[in-house]
């Protein structure tokens, strides 16, 4: 089995134009692999992008008829890489969508499938409001890829605020936990290196975390800086504020390590909350 491989981050800034931005995706993935890279991650709504008044509005279609899929198969295949495709817009039968993210395998496969599950509904003041589930549906089930040398959590964005989610994923054997997202500038530069430290801090894994940069149309801003993190809480590479690649090596034998100099997954224990009843003041 692999323990040694080079990740790499793709840091892009998505439009509305779907086949534009697989382009671009297409030349950052080459890049990626130029320098080595094995696993190659996407940002969340990789290709396909328009915002309106804090709502999303990606490209979305049945997942049977979506450009970014099989164009990320060829790329994987070329490469002989895995391909996160952090996520798209895909509609079901019903009509609804879902920001669903994919595992692609070397041979192009779809190796695994993600439904977002937590919605951004947010109020972040001074008119930055953020309705997610205005036009996303949630899905409902955490899910483990299989992935060069061992398993990766998959997650998205918002996912990243519950801790929970990723302790699920650890105990269940992820040894890596991805973070695709296009996180908000303001959420970013406040929230987003340090969320993303204590995930990895907290379940000795690896997070991988592709996150889109710059003005989406319709003028949200997303953070950028795209991290890879090794299980003791140290950024390995970050992607600054500007399209990029980055890339760093994943030695899954410091997942072992890790967990085994603070084996806290093995000491969760089970506990009550005692309910406290407000003391009713003597007349």
């Amino acid at each position: 089995m692999v323990q040694k491989f080079i990740a790499a981050c793709v840091q892009n800034c998505a439009t509305p134009d779907v086949e534009a931005d697989i382009a671009i995706l297409a030349k950052l993935i080459d890049t990626a692999a130029a320098k080595g890279a094995e696993l190659i991650a996407l940002p969340e709504y990789c290709a396909g992008l328009d915002t309106k008044d804090g709502m999303l509005h990606p490209f979305a279609v049945p997942e049977g008829d979506h450009p970014v899929l099989p164009a990320m198969a060829v790329l994987a295949k070329a490469h002989k890489a895995w391909i996160l495709v952090g996520s798209i817009g895909v509609k079901s039968a019903d009509g609804r969508i879902f920001n669903r993210g994919y595992m692609i395998s070397p041979d192009g496969a779809i190796a695994a499938r993600y439904d977002k599950i937590h919605m951004f509904d947010v109020d972040l003041g001074d008119g930055h409001v953020y309705r997610e589930s205005a036009t996303i549906m949630p899905g409902q089930e955490a899910v483990l890829s299989p992935c060069i040398g061992g398993t990766i959590g998959l997650s998205i964005c918002y996912d990243l605020r519950f801790a929970s989610l990723y302790r699920t994923l650890a105990k269940a054997g992820a040894q890596m936990l991805a973070v695709p997202a296009a996180f908000t500038r303001i959420t970013g530069k406040a929230h987003w290196h340090i969320l993303n430290r204590a995930r990895a801090i907290e379940n000795g894994a690896y997070v991988i975390a592709p996150c889109q940069y710059g003005t989406l149309a319709g003028g949200s801003e997303c953070y950028g800086h795209s991290l890879i993190i090794d299980p003791w809480g140290r950024v390995l590479a970050d992607g600054g504020e500007a399209e990029n690649v980055i890339t760093a090596e994943i030695d899954l034998a410091e997942v072992a390590k890790t967990r085994a100099r603070i084996p806290s997954l093995v000491h969760d224990r089970p506990f009550t909350i005692e309910s406290i009843t407000p003391a009713v003041a003597a007349e």
